[in-house]
């Protein structure tokens, strides 16, 4: 199977981010990609004001092109997050979507943990304008496997991605807005270690450069196999990268590696930590 990762360097204006996301998305599938995965926020991207006036409901003008570009093409896409509104709500959901080769919707997968936090001296707070998502989310793909969705910040929070993976998950897809310090700093570990431990592909499409609001993103899109080994990577451009995806490589490691197979629930006292934490 082979996957493809785009890299945007988005901005306040649609027009222009939807043509740069068709162009990449043509060229992937051109070049055979299977699986397209777009970036987080690759709609619009911004400070405040221009996210909340960018926002789109599920049926507006970026899900509207996903749905018919995929089925032009044939493709699985994902259209990586957008800002979601409904009319009349108070917030917005950061929102990922999972569009089949028919065109049709799969899945729908709101963010589950906001980006609310400090890097160094910027303060963000997505809770500001964005509800969270509350639910895991594994869609199927035309050929079969199972996909595992989450969007950015969500990389920091392992037991979601073993979640993914138990529940079937053989890929995992993080769409992202990583900032430029953390990209430097943390965003291959942590897509490394999300692949090894849960022994799934990782397919990690990133914004790359400056974008209105005064914010920087880090660039270096990745797909990681599930030994953890860098299969693709992007350099600092709008780019689509692409990977051939083994799946009868990923049965044989989880066949002699059974790290999944070999959990003991039952040790982890998760309650009582929890409780304890609380």
């Amino acid at each position: 199977m082979r996957a493809a990762a785009i890299q945007l360097n988005a901005t306040d204006d649609f027009d222009r981010n939807l043509a740069t996301a068709d162009r990449l998305v043509r060229d992937a599938a051109a070049r055979g990609a299977e699986l397209v995965a777009l970036p987080e926020k690759w709609t619009v991207l911004g400070g405040r004001e221009q996210m909340t006036a960018g926002a789109q409901t599920l049926d507006g003008p970026a899900i509207s092109w996903a749905r018919s570009v995929a089925a032009e093409l044939g493709i699985d896409l994902l259209a990586g997050s957008l800002f979601e509104r409904e009319p009349g709500a108070e917030k917005g959901s950061n929102t990922s979507v999972h569009v089949g080769p028919d065109g049709q919707l799969r899945a729908v997968y709101r963010k589950i943990h906001l980006f609310d936090v400090e890097v160094d001296g910027a303060v963000y707070a997505e809770s500001a304008t964005e509800d969270p998502g509350d639910e895991s989310v594994v869609t199927e793909l035309a050929g079969g496997a199972r996909l595992g969705l989450s969007v950015c910040f969500d990389l920091r929070f392992p037991e979601l991605y073993r979640i993914l993976a138990l529940r079937g998950a053989q890929l995992l897809a993080v769409p992202a807005a990583f900032t430029l310090p953390t990209t430097r700093d943390h965003w291959e570990i942590l897509i490394r270690a999300r692949a090894i431990e849960n022994q799934c592909f990782v397919i990690a499409p990133n914004q790359v450069g400056e974008h209105p609001g005064g914010l920087r993103s880090g660039g270096r899109s990745m797909i990681v196999d599930p030994w953890g080994l860098i299969l693709a990577t992007a350099p600092d451009a709008e780019v689509a990268i692409l990977a051939d995806l083994d799946l009868r490589q990923q049965e044989q490691i989880r066949r002699r590696l059974p790290t999944l197979a070999r959990r003991r629930p039952s040790a982890y006292a998760w309650d009582e930590v929890v409780a304890g934490a609380a």
